[in-house]
């Protein structure tokens, strides 16, 4: 979804190929600064928004193939098929081959998987058109994960593991892992979501995102503090965020690319949390030792009084929450982020919120007799305004 969101918003229908990473090769699709979410910016036809996610499926699996290829994963049972001189619509018809389809075992499915290989976009573009109902139907989404394990090449899948022993979906409800997140993200099954890689120590390390990706990921762990989302997935290149939460995966965007061009404020901050990250052993704790600390404030220029420096280095680690409260209060001409006029933080903005699982809503105010609930997906505006000390505050209005 936030790869189609990209194509359907940000990028240009004319371009035929696709050129991931190549920010130049996207323009951006006039909108309106319309206050209704069911207005015209999100009406498109059927036929935009199937070649939206054409592109989007061909864009993933030629990154997971690093530019060289794409492994386009089917089923042979349809081979046979034909579409012509039969009733109903080809998603009814494949839906009919594949009600008696029994899979219970990997080599169940072996014996009816077919495999092609596209070296260039424009072949699979046009492979995956046609494949379409298949990725449509009920087998769609396993089918579209073994393209992207295929594409990136299983060799190479647990190469980028930390634990190749770990399931890649876990039972019992098929919830994908993060390392098949961050292989659709990135192109590498990475199980974490800093950047780069932490030392463990002993000759150990575990991989985070090495790159800057098109579209980036949010967690709700990470206001729990049981990981921290590294600046390449926090910042994308669109801003498109794929948003983890406690039972399924929801998109958050905008329709302004510029929400992300940092102020004064968060220009500083990230330096300065860069800095402390370098030091940060703790596996994405958010501590440092008393030796990093002294180092992080000597590349960042910040000017602590003594008794300042004291207090953080009294327990003999420096936790960033407690770092984060001094720099707020120590004045900007001292390297921290405190500023008279109040102007050096100030930000409002418009985000959207989409939860592609249906919930029901009464046909109308209330849902008595036996009217039956609609069940629809759900997109949400938000206003959003970033006050001065970096705290976010939000408008949740009623869903439209």
């Amino acid at each position: 979804m936030a790869y189609v969101l990209k194509y359907l918003l940000f990028s240009p229908e004319e371009s035929s190929s696709i050129a991931p990473n190549m920010s130049s090769s996207l323009s951006i699709r006039r909108v309106t600064n319309n206050e209704s979410v069911a207005g015209d910016i999100f009406s498109f036809s059927e036929g935009k928004k199937s070649r939206a996610l054409v592109r989007s499926m061909t864009e993933i699996l030629f990154l997971c193939g690093r530019n060289e290829r794409a492994v386009l994963a089917s089923l042979n049972i349809l081979d046979g098929v034909s579409m012509e001189h039969v009733n109903g619509s080809e998603d009814e018809v494949i839906a009919k081959v594949l009600g008696g389809l029994s899979v219970e075992s990997g080599s169940d499915l072996q014996k009816v998987l077919r495999v092609d290989t596209c070296t260039s976009q424009s072949s699979a573009l046009q492979k995956l058109e046609a494949m379409l109902p298949i990725f449509r139907s009920r087998m769609g989404a396993l089918l579209f994960l073994i393209s992207a394990l295929l594409s990136r090449g299983l060799d190479n899948v647990q190469e980028d593991r930390d634990d190749p022993s770990q399931p890649l979906v876990t039972a019992p409800f098929g919830h994908a892992s993060q390392e098949i997140v961050n292989l659709l993200l990135s192109g590498s099954s990475v199980a974490n979501v800093f950047d780069g890689k932490m030392d463990l120590g002993g000759g150990m390390f575990v991989k985070g995102i090495s790159t800057t990706v098109e579209v980036g990921f949010l967690t709700l762990l990470e206001s729990l503090n049981f990981c921290k989302v590294g600046q390449y997935l926090k910042c994308p290149r669109w801003p498109i965020w794929v948003v983890g939460s406690e039972s399924h995966y929801t998109v958050l965007f905008a329709l302004d690319p510029k929400v992300q061009e940092e102020n004064e404020l968060e220009n500083r901050e990230t330096q300065i949390r860069r800095a402390f990250d370098a030091q940060d052993q703790s596996g994405g704790g958010g501590f440092i030792s008393v030796e990093g600390f002294h180092q992080v404030i000597k590349e960042t220029n910040i000017n602590l009084p003594s008794e300042k420096v004291a207090h953080l280095c009294s327990t003999g680690f420096i936790v960033w929450s407690e770092f984060w409260q001094v720099l707020l209060d120590l004045d900007k001409s001292l390297g921290g982020l405190k500023d008279s006029t109040g102007l050096m933080g100030k930000k409002v903005f418009d985000l959207y919120h989409f939860n592609g699982i249906a919930k029901s809503v009464a046909n109308g105010s209330h849902g008595f007799g036996n009217e039956n609930p609609i069940q629809r997906p759900r997109l949400t505006k938000l206003r959003v305004s970033v006050p001065q000390g970096g705290h976010l505050r939000s408008s949740w209005p009623i869903s439209q």
